[in-house]
């Protein structure tokens, strides 16, 4: 037992941890199965990488500030026919990340778009993305907090870093000039340079009154779709689902 004592403290000064956490239930797995030695390192590495890609995946999810986690499997894509199930599997592939495209998901609250946004995140973070969610408001208020603080350029790093930036409910309060031009800011410095999935339950031709300013409004849009995948939502609200399968089931 002492020659197993030291190799797990080896493993441990190697920084292979959860591989001498495992050490001797391995051993005793390869003594019984008669599995070979290069097998036997072989289950022990194989049982590191994993525990460190869920270590690296809680990170990365933890850092990318979802507000909470779905995926696609859990989209019930049936109760929302206008959305083309192809291809959101398509974007799930995060190709559209690689060509530093745009996701724009429009529709009246409720239909699915910031639920379908996070689980762009959680699989853009499944492939080793870095991603970062936040609503226009929070946005907002954390960049103009920076810019009255003069500390802007430091803080927009946080929303320009990340391979894939979600701005979740573009549109549900107005903008002053300040947010306005800082919104403008974000988009530009993105602009071919990193990936934007948006949700707005505003039309385009409606981000003039939001933004305030028709012109600044043409130039952000004109960079959000010049490489854009856009989805309009159209159907009922997730949050009237139950209610209006027990009002199928009562008539």
């Amino acid at each position: 037992m002492s020659a197993v004592v030291d190799v797990r403290e080896r493993l441990a000064e190697l920084g292979l941890e959860q591989a001498a956490t495992i050490l001797e239930e391995a051993l005793r797995k390869a003594i019984r199965d008669k599995s070979d030695y290069l097998s036997f390192v072989q289950t022990l590495l194989d049982y590191e990488r994993a525990q460190r890609w869920q270590r690296n995946l809680e990170v990365r999810t933890k850092l990318a500030h979802l507000p909470y986690r779905k995926t696609l499997e859990e989209f019930d894509f049936s109760f929302q026919p206008s959305i083309d199930e192809r291809m959101i599997r398509e974007l799930a592939t995060m190709t559209f990340v690689g060509r530093q495209e745009n996701v724009i998901l429009l529709g009246p609250p409720g239909v699915g778009k910031s639920h379908l946004a996070v689980a762009l995140g959680v699989e853009a973070i499944r492939q080793g993305l870095s991603v970062y969610f936040v609503s226009l408001t929070q946005m907002m208020s954390d960049l103009r907090k920076a810019y009255e603080e003069n500390r802007l350029d430091r803080r927009m790093r946080v929303y320009l870093r990340p391979k894939l930036l979600i701005v979740d409910e573009v549109g549900y309060m107005p903008l002053d000039a300040v947010a306005a031009n800082l919104f403008f800011h974000i988009v530009s410095a993105r602009y071919e340079r990193g990936s934007l999935v948006i949700t707005s339950n505003k039309s385009f031709g409606e981000w003039g009154e939001l933004l305030g300013d028709r012109v600044l409004a043409t130039a952000v849009l004109d960079r959000l779709l010049h490489h854009a995948h856009i989805l309009n939502i159209r159907g009922n609200s997730y949050r009237l689902k139950d209610r209006l399968q027990l009002a199928n089931k009562d008539t």
